[in-house]
């Protein structure tokens, strides 16, 4: 930010009402950071005026860009430190209660189970644990029914136990067809029923069964 001219409120109050443009360089959030101390500084905030400290706020608020709420914010970070720091943002995260040894231990047991159930797989790891002293159920023992599902779903899970299942051939017989089994006798008539006899020799017409 070039403004080096401005060095009294009185020229804050000039840009604010538009008479003076400001050529803004800086894009970062460094940057910004940094100009919005060199002001502070420069015209002792501390020491202005409440009405100052408001034309200054204002000043700040349109070069920069950020809020009210924001430049309040950095300003009370001045006074606490003397400075102006980019504080970094951590995600908040929940503890990971159960390690990979875990999931590949609900692997095995799924695996060696043929992949039971939820209720089923966790009463046998509480089994493993309590009854048989597997210590390393100790954990994973104590899931609950629907986080189970969840680790099945998770990529470690599918990455340690990689279950394929393939695809059947459904075989339906609707019909067959085949040669009759005369057993070598000759005279073998297939046999009709009665709705196809009718149909081949309809009522009223003579016929004649040839024999051998």
């Amino acid at each position: 930010m070039n403004d080096e001219k401005v060095t009294t409120i009185e020229r804050v109050k000039q840009f604010l009402k538009g008479s003076e443009t400001l050529r803004f360089e800086g894009v970062s959030i460094e940057e910004k950071y940094r100009w919005i101390e060199s002001v502070l500084v420069r015209f002792t905030y501390r020491r202005l005026k409440r009405a100052e400290k408001g034309v200054i706020r204002q000043y700040l608020q349109k070069v920069s860009g950020y809020s009210r709420a924001q430049i309040c914010r950095l300003i009370r970070q001045y006074y606490q430190d003397g400075r102006l720091r980019m504080t970094g943002w951590k995600r908040h995260r929940f503890p990971l209660k159960y390690t990979l040894a875990d999931i590949a231990l609900l692997a095995k047991t799924d695996e060696l189970h043929d992949y039971l159930s939820g209720p089923a797989t966790k009463k046998i790891m509480e089994r493993e644990w309590a009854v048989y002293g597997h210590m390393e159920f100790s954990t994973i023992s104590q899931i609950s029914i629907a986080h189970l599902y969840n680790l099945r779903q998770s990529y470690l899970y599918r990455n340690l136990n990689k279950r394929y299942t393939r695809t059947k051939p459904a075989v339906v017989s609707i019909a067959e067809r085949a040669r009759p089994d005369t057993e070598g006798k000759p005279g073998y008539m297939r046999a009709f029923s009665n709705s196809y006899f009718k149909f081949l020799f309809p009522p009223g017409e003579n016929f004649a069964v040839c024999q051998p």
